[in-house]
């Protein structure tokens, strides 16, 4: 008998349940999820951090860093950022020195290819360099974060240098 009960209970409280949840406005629920998920990610990571298990807790903080997004750029976004910016820092067009002269000398080509991600040794065309051009734009446009506008600057040169080269 109380068997019957149980159940009638828990599937009254999951009616419910239910029920208030088709309620919800999908955005609420999966920011609800989001949360909940980086919650328990960070309480997973503690407690295997407090269990000595440190190597078990990168894995789960770069996870729950991939679900935060921070100024609009999600982790992976401001990784292929930070590689970027490591090409142009290599060739001495970057520095986040303040006082550096913002006016860039004519990048090469081959800078030009490693800038858009391109490959060299293909035959691009306009439309391909373009798509290049919009899809690192679209993650370092100054609107976006104006911190990158001197990146931004610098990807628009690197689309003219690639630009005025196949015509």
């Amino acid at each position: 008998m109380n068997i019957i009960i149980y159940t009638v209970v828990i599937l009254t409280i999951f009616y419910f349940l239910l029920k208030f949840i088709s309620n919800i406005s999908s955005k609420k629920i999966s920011k609800g999820l989001r949360f909940l998920i980086i919650i328990g990610l960070i309480l997973l990571a503690i407690l295997f951090a407090v269990g000595g298990k440190f190597l078990l807790t990168l894995p789960l903080t770069l996870a729950s860093l991939a679900l935060l997004k921070l100024k609009g750029l999600s982790i992976f976004q401001i990784i292929s950022l930070f590689r970027l910016i490591q090409t142009l820092k290599r060739s001495g067009r970057f520095s986040f020195n303040r006082t550096q002269n913002n006016n860039f000398s004519n990048l090469s080509i081959s800078e030009s290819y490693k800038i858009l991600n391109l490959d060299e040794k293909k035959k691009l065309t306009k439309e391909e360099i373009n798509k290049a051009y919009l899809k690192i734009q679209k993650k370092i446009h100054p609107d976006i974060s104006p911190e990158t506008s001197r990146l931004s600057s610098i990807v628009n040169e690197a689309r003219d240098v690639l630009l005025n080269e196949i015509k």
